[in-house]
């Protein structure tokens, strides 16, 4: 059973312990996030989360809270509130970096969206400010992943799908089941990325109508399939998920999806090709990646820069490689970011391999000085 992977790699129960526990998702939320701002010892994840299964959401959750009495009669401007500040607080930390912005994302939850979620609301209502605090609590844990905090971020994840499964938005749900796969895949745990990523790609055939988010769950379930060397299943997905992104609206629009441009696709689909070992397939993706994607968003572009080099490294092209990861340079100048990080030190690892000349010795300078 996929969950036992689950459990095993996350260090978490799925399982409820009891009406107790099990009952109060938002409890637990607020616990972990009052944890993460007062930098203690994580809680016992396995009695605060009380997940009875990831297919099984408490249906009840919402009711519980909406027919109660609160001390703040909540409505859809207070909805509307929590996913302004989450755009906003995710287009800094796609600028700067999930480092810049981490603790104030946790501290407006734990502060004003607590209340509100305390607050009286209608069953309507209620799911809608579920939704958006899933909304919030998947991009916190985006910015822990991107501050190198893989256990944090896992917990946030699992979080932000509870509160979207309960709010039925198989969107958000599938959303937070690609973080932790992306996760397991880079922890090494490719069967539970395989699992996670199967699951994600099942919840988004559910949003025919959304082709970013078919395109974004079906390149997940290809990235996970590459590392388990299912060259089959990888190539499969990658052409379903380039035909879903083809038919998508150029504008972007108003789902948790949106964002997925045909550049992140382009991206994407590139690292997996090149974990394919299709390395001029990958260097085209991610050329035309660099073309359209990312251009106000200089952490975004860092990363594909630094990925591009690599590539052109394997292809031979030393000198390409080397012009390509001074703009990297440039460009990730300010960032705060592991992914910054880990390129300028997977750079920096390569750089004694490429033949000896005053742009290679430059750019070995303009890494040692940064560190």
């Amino acid at each position: 059973m996929w969950l036992s992977f689950l459990e095993e790699v996350l260090d978490i129960s799925l399982c409820g312990d009891g009406d107790d526990s099990a009952a109060d998702i938002v409890t637990s939320v607020m616990l972990l996030g009052g944890d993460d701002v007062d930098r203690r010892e994580f809680f016992a994840a396995s009695a605060a989360v009380g997940l009875a299964a990831l297919d099984l959401p408490d249906a009840e959750a919402i009711v519980r809270r909406a027919d109660r009495p609160g001390p703040v009669r909540v409505g859809a401007g207070e909805v509307t509130a929590v996913r302004t500040m989450t755009t906003t607080l995710g287009n800094a930390a796609s600028e700067l970096g999930g480092g810049h912005a981490r603790h104030l994302a946790v501290r407006y939850l734990t502060v004003d969206v607590r209340r509100w979620l305390d607050g009286r609301y209608t069953r309507t209502v209620g799911r809608d400010l579920f939704a958006a605090t899933s909304e919030l609590v998947h991009l916190i844990g985006w910015m822990a992943r991107d501050e190198g905090n893989q256990g944090l971020s896992q917990k946030y994840h699992l979080h932000s799908f509870q509160l979207a499964a309960e709010a039925g938005e198989d969107e958000l749900a599938a959303t937070a089941l690609r973080g932790l796969a992306d996760q397991a895949v880079e922890l090494g745990h490719v069967p539970t990325a395989v699992r996670l990523a199967e699951a994600c790609e099942c919840r988004g055939r559910k949003l025919d109508g959304n082709p970013k988010a078919l395109s974004y769950y079906r390149n997940t379930l290809a990235r996970a399939a590459a590392a388990d060397g299912d060259r089959a299943t990888a190539l499969k997905m990658l052409s379903a998920a380039q035909t879903a992104i083809e038919r998508a609206p150029t504008l972007p629009g108003q789902s948790w999806a949106s964002h997925y441009s045909y550049g992140r696709w382009a991206h994407e689909s590139g690292m997996i090709h090149a974990k394919l070992g299709d390395l001029a397939v990958a260097e085209e993706h991610l050329n035309l990646a660099l073309d359209i994607h990312g251009i106000d968003r200089r952490r975004t572009r860092a990363i594909v820069l630094a990925d591009l080099g690599h590539v052109q490294l394997k292809r031979g092209a030393a000198g390409a490689a080397v012009a390509t990861w001074r703009e990297f340079l440039t460009c990730a100048e300010g960032v705060r970011s592991v992914r910054i990080e880990d390129g300028l030190t997977n750079i920096a690892a390569r750089l004694p391999s490429v033949s000896d000349s005053p742009e290679a010795a430059e750019l070995s300078e303009r890494i040692s000085a940064r560190a």
